[in-house]
């Protein structure tokens, strides 16, 4: 399992770990700065190795009410977020992405307009993962990139786009999840915490942008890019399950493939395992038994801050005790009403 991303003062982070060598390569003035932020108590969200050395660093810096005068184009004042400094170990595009997670999280949670980066050309890895999640090319600063993601607006595109969704023209659907994999596949939507801020804090492994969630419930098939799913988190039979089945989260999906879209085992889990919740040998479980099986590969848009009971479902959604639970479809009206009542970051609706 990996270790979560942690939150340390710049006193307390070794700059002397040969992680930060390129960084002192790319800006020679970087101890210095390092030296600054140390002494007025700022702070950074940081990945260790097993072996106590750095994996990953992330700071970043509110630059709202001011222009931006020093790159090329100009930009105008608006609530934005600056990545001030990025880097993450080569090879390491999950981590990568539980990062972009974090920026894009604190850029939603604390309502930007937009976020930004510089960066070298030369590092195209981390160009192109932050490219991969909307964040686009907005001029130059000196011999570095100015790469801008756009919090207001939406492209069509399901990954340059998040975590934003629009739900003006998407079919919303109720998708029931067991707790036991509820737990392992959406950590910060636990039922005790209503703090909208532990959305920018790391919980575990699997707090990630994609979910990959198998099943073979009747319907499922169906599913199609873009559609929304309202992650419904069955009884944990801790109490009445008018009040311990709950509405948690909002997903969207980005790919559904059905077992007959793998050619063989080794093919399925290849495209499973980097975001499932199950080991190698699980997954070759459920492909051996498992013959209406559906992959549905989704990603991670919305914890809701207030959890929705099957009992608000039924007497002030309108949803019938009698249909089948496990999947449906939901009419607009009726996922307005869920997430309004789950109190979601508006910031992130488009509609």
């Amino acid at each position: 399992m990996e270790e979560i991303i942690s939150i340390r003062k710049f006193n307390e982070i070794n700059i002397k770990d040969t992680f930060f060598d390129s960084l002192i390569e790319d800006y020679p003035e970087f101890p210095k700065w390092f030296q600054r932020k140390s002494q007025c108590d700022a702070d950074a969200y940081v990945q260790y190795k097993e072996d106590g050395t750095i994996q990953a660093f992330l700071y970043m810096k509110d630059e709202s009410n001011e222009p931006l005068t020093d790159v090329i184009p100009n930009r105008p004042a608006c609530r934005r977020l600056k990545v001030g400094t990025f880097k993450i170990d080569a090879h390491n595009t999950k981590l990568g992405e539980r990062f972009i997670k974090k920026i894009l999280d604190k850029g939603i949670v604390e309502n930007y307009d937009e976020i930004y980066v510089t960066i070298f050309p030369k590092h195209i890895g981390l160009v192109n993962l932050l490219t991969k999640y909307g964040f686009q090319q907005a001029g130059s600063k000196g011999e570095e990139l100015v790469l801008i993601k756009d919090l207001k607006s939406l492209s069509g595109d399901i990954l340059k786009d998040y975590p934003l969704v629009d739900i003006s023209h998407n079919r919303k659907f109720l998708l029931a999840i067991y707790p036991k994999y509820h737990t392992r596949l959406f950590p910060d939507s636990i039922l005790r915490n209503e703090n909208k801020y532990e959305l920018i804090k790391d919980v575990n492994y699997t707090n990630s942008i994609h979910k990959i969630y198998l099943c073979f419930m009747s319907g499922t098939a169906s599913l199609r890019k873009g559609d929304l799913l309202v992650i419904y988190r069955t009884n944990d039979y801790l109490g009445p399950a008018k009040y311990r089945s709950v509405v948690t989260s909002v997903c969207q999906v980005e790919e559904v493939k059905t077992k007959r879209n793998f050619a063989n085992v080794a093919d399925f889990i290849s495209y499973t395992n980097k975001y499932s919740i199950f080991d190698n040998g699980e997954l070759a479980n459920w492909f051996s038994t498992k013959k209406e099986l559906v992959v549905i590969k989704m990603t991670y848009n919305i914890a809701l801050t207030k959890r929705v009971t099957r009992q608000y479902l039924l007497d002030e959604v309108g949803i019938s005790s009698s249909i089948y639970w496990g999947f449906f479809q939901l009419s607009d009206d009726q996922f307005n009403s869920i997430i309004a009542k789950g109190e979601i970051n508006e910031n992130i609706i488009i509609r």
